[in-house]
């Protein structure tokens, strides 16, 4: 009985660890819990959430500096979520005040 309580308590621990942070609700806390999210970009994001919630990650790779594709797909894997949302390789960054991907 004691081994059964020692395993769901570490099933729930690590349940509570691989959960999703999203952009748009995270805490500076939360962020920073995140991996490759330090102080500076957590006040960045913060900066451009006070503007609007982010609509997709195409929206926060174009408003938050040093959020490309290659940031974006590993914070994903970290647990940062946009909308509930992970990322999709492919996504381009969008035009904050139009919506659409900028045209090369």
């Amino acid at each position: 009985m004691f081994k059964q309580i020692l395993i769901a308590l570490a099933l729930s621990c690590a349940a509570g660890a691989f959960a999703a942070v999203d952009v748009n609700q995270a805490s500076v806390a939360e962020l920073d819990g995140i991996k490759g999210i330090g102080p500076a970009m957590s006040s960045r994001i913060l900066d451009e959430r006070k503007k609007g919630p982010f609509k997709d990650w195409g929206d926060l790779m174009a408003r938050v500096k040093g959020v490309g594709q290659a940031s974006a797909a590993r914070l994903s894997a970290e647990g940062l979520t946009v909308g509930g949302a992970s990322f999709r390789i492919g996504v381009p960054a969008t035009d904050a005040k139009t919506g659409t991907a900028p045209k090369n």
